[in-house]
């Protein structure tokens, strides 16, 4: 059974105000959450709601490395739940987990949104070293995870990008993003498969191996791959990246 703070969440949302993920952060009572939907025919994880602080970094940090809970609950479709990072084996998350623990992560808990086999996104919260989630509070999520996963369903199936969605039932009103945010990531991949000759999941592989190595996010380095700043090569020698600075050269 969810909480009242949950029960007058869901209803907050249904109405359309206020700040949802303030809404949800309140309601939980954690540190942050966040709220990815999978988009695009990769189905690659967008950023819809995400409270600013801990979770908008965790966010960017997972999707820069590929790695982590939120990633592990979109290809099972099962929840993940860590309450203790400290307690996680190394080898399960080996970059994520120092980094996150660094950012004051204490504890992780992902709800993937779909049904069957079914993918929607995933709702990610945050504890911190005082707050772990609770029993209550995992059912809570799960029944916030359930709603929303009815609403964008049900945006796709009245037509997807450009829509409300109106859960049956509860009456919740969301929208869809209109576009990708990350839409350069994806476009900078794509031209360095065709630099190097490599499929798309290789050249994506490259763009995190540099951004981790050169402590930079994801979206800069993509920048600047797509404004031809940078280019990637096959001589892994020039730089620790595999990039280079081009000059004028095409692609």
């Amino acid at each position: 059974m969810i909480s009242d703070g949950m029960a007058d969440a869901l209803r907050s949302l249904r109405l359309g105000g206020g700040d949802p993920a303030l809404v949800c952060v309140r309601a939980l009572g954690v540190e942050g959450v966040a709220l990815s939907l999978l988009v695009g025919e990769d189905r690659a994880a967008e950023p819809l709601w995400c409270r600013p602080g801990p979770s908008e970094r965790f966010e960017e940090l997972q999707f820069t490395l590929g790695e982590g809970p939120g990633p592990d609950a979109v290809r099972t479709g099962l929840t993940v739940l860590e309450p203790d990072l400290r307690r996680v084996h190394p080898g399960r998350w080996p970059v994520l987990l120092p980094l996150a623990r660094e950012m004051g992560v204490q504890g992780v808990g992902c709800f993937p949104l779909g049904v069957g086999a079914i993918r929607v996104g995933v709702l990610t919260v945050l504890c911190d070293e005082d707050r772990r989630l609770s029993e209550q509070q995992c059912a809570d999520a799960t029944a916030l995870a359930a709603a929303l996963t009815g609403a964008f369903l049900n945006v796709e199936q009245r037509g997807g990008a450009s829509g409300v969605g109106n859960v049956s039932g509860l009456g919740m009103v969301l929208q869809w993003p209109s576009g990708l945010h990350r839409a350069v990531v994806h476009q900078a991949t794509g031209m360095i498969s065709v630099q190097l000759g490599v499929p798309m999941d290789v050249a994506l592989l490259r763009l995190r191996a540099h951004a981790y190595g050169s402590e930079r996010p994801l979206g800069e380095v993509a920048e600047d791959v797509v404004a031809r700043r940078l280019r990637f090569n096959d001589d892994f020698d020039d730089d620790k990246s595999g990039l280079y600075s081009p000059d004028g050269g095409k692609g």
